[in-house]
């Protein structure tokens, strides 16, 4: 397990360094403004996707290995469709630029299609191709944005609109080449409806605190363009990419162990892999957040433009809570794969408690500075109510989720035996006294 989530953290770096080549180009040619304007679309974008999870997302992955992709794509991909088109018309109730309509709903076509076919590929343990696809997206659309602004010179909004196409809509091609080749991707079995319902049952539990998750995550950046403006926002959503960036480390880690935990038959027997990698994540995230905080002002508005030089202070604010997150993550992944969403659910809802009432005072109050203060408190919230179920749930103690200085010679251990022998390498013994 340790090689396939070095691979997938891997990956993840990876699409993690090329998501900061898109936050750096349309920061540095578009300005704050531009940047905004531009956060403001993805988020949109986002908004509108967060429905077609309802009949699909994450339930991909748990019921691939009980059906033929067949039986399960019909259903998602219907339900999709008529989710984009009908968000779509509800975002052009805000946004009044008739061409913005025809990039949201193209965009989000693509991307609904594109992450159902890679949730059954995962779910099928097609890694290899997940992990591709993942980064090919990634590639094309920062490829397709230094196309248009150095080499075409367009430096323009609409230029992210149609890099967004390349990004999604080839890999959703590729993929499908992929699910073709899976051995049995026109068994049927049950009727459609059967299945629909089924995977209906256990999207609404699980994408119910996705949901709930995305509003803590993004609220905030509407408060944000209507009390300040869309440069302000273009700053602020500066600080969250380079922050967010980081949970490359526990989404890593969390997406192996799901993939394992929904196909092991003994369950508690995945309790001290996550224990260990809870620790090993943490200390990871925290020596990026530490690193990442530590950057002059003056490095980040030369990287980015003059304007972002305020992106420490939004970075320092939001410390706290990205830290909380990489343990919300471990915590969140572990109920899911027990089929446990109540808990995932309430711990979001408590998430959006504090999210709404901080945003509201603190954000016309100090700005970009609130917003990410009002995350940071979000995420600490829901953290603390996933923590008290896991340690009461597990019956293990708060000691053994924070890393040691065993923890450390471990982690160390496992990265240079790793990097130094990629293609035989395989996890260090583990200490005797990590439990």
């Amino acid at each position: 397990m340790i090689r396939r989530i070095l691979y997938h953290f891997l990956t993840r770096l990876l699409t993690a360094l090329l998501s900061f080549a898109v936050v750096w180009l349309t920061a540095h040619y578009l300005g704050a403004a531009g940047r905004g304007n531009v956060s403001l679309f993805v988020t949109d974008c986002a908004v509108v996707l967060l429905l077609t999870g309802l009949l699909g997302g994450s339930s991909l992955i748990y019921l691939s290995p009980r059906y033929s992709s067949w039986q399960l794509l019909v259903p998602a991909y219907g339900w999709a469709l008529a989710v984009c088109s009908a968000g779509t018309m509800v975002v052009g109730l805000l946004r009044a630029v008739p061409p913005y309509l025809l990039h949201v709903w193209v965009v989000t076509v693509c991307q609904a299609l594109l992450s159902i076919n890679t949730a059954l590929l995962l779910g099928r343990k097609r890694e290899t191709a997940y992990n591709l696809l993942t980064v090919a997206q990634v590639l094309l659309l920062a490829g397709g944005l230094l196309t248009a602004f150095v080499g075409h010179g367009e430096r323009t909004v609409a230029a992210y609109y149609y890099a967004a196409y390349a990004a999604y809509g080839l890999p959703l091609l590729l993929s499908l080449g992929a699910l073709w080749q899976l051995p049995d991707r026109w068994r049927t079995g049950q009727p459609l409806r059967l299945v629909a319902r089924e995977l209906a049952y256990h999207s609404r539990g699980a994408h119910f605190s996705n949901i709930l998750t995305f509003i803590n995550y993004r609220l905030s950046y509407y408060f944000v363009a209507h009390y300040a403006d869309v440069r302000a926002l273009g700053v602020l959503s500066v600080g969250v990419s380079l922050a967010e960036a980081l949970w490359l480390i526990p989404r890593s880690t969390a997406l192996i162990q799901y993939v394992d935990l929904i196909h092991a038959t003994d369950k508690q027997a995945q309790l001290a892999p996550t224990l260990r990698t809870t620790r090993l994540t943490l200390l990871a995230t925290g020596a990026g957040l530490l690193v990442l905080c530590a950057l002059p002002a003056a490095v980040l508005a030369r990287v980015f433009g003059p304007e972002f030089g305020a992106t420490r202070a939004v970075l320092w604010w939001l410390l706290p809570g990205i830290l909380a997150v990489a343990l919300n993550i471990m915590c969140s992944t572990y109920f899911s794969g027990l089929e446990r969403y109540r808990v995932n659910n309430i711990a979001a809802g408590l998430g959006v408690a504090v999210t709404l009432p901080a945003c509201a005072w603190l954000i016309p109050r100090y700005g970009i500075n609130g917003a990410a203060l009002a995350m940071s408190l979000s995420y600490a919230t829901s953290t603390v109510y996933l923590l008290w179920h896991f340690l009461r749930d597990t019956g293990t103690c708060l000691r053994n989720l924070l890393p040691g200085p065993a923890d450390i010679a471990y982690g160390w251990a496992l990265g240079r035996k790793w990097l130094l022998l990629p293609d035989t390498a395989e996890a260090p013994q583990k200490p005797s006294n990590v439990s």
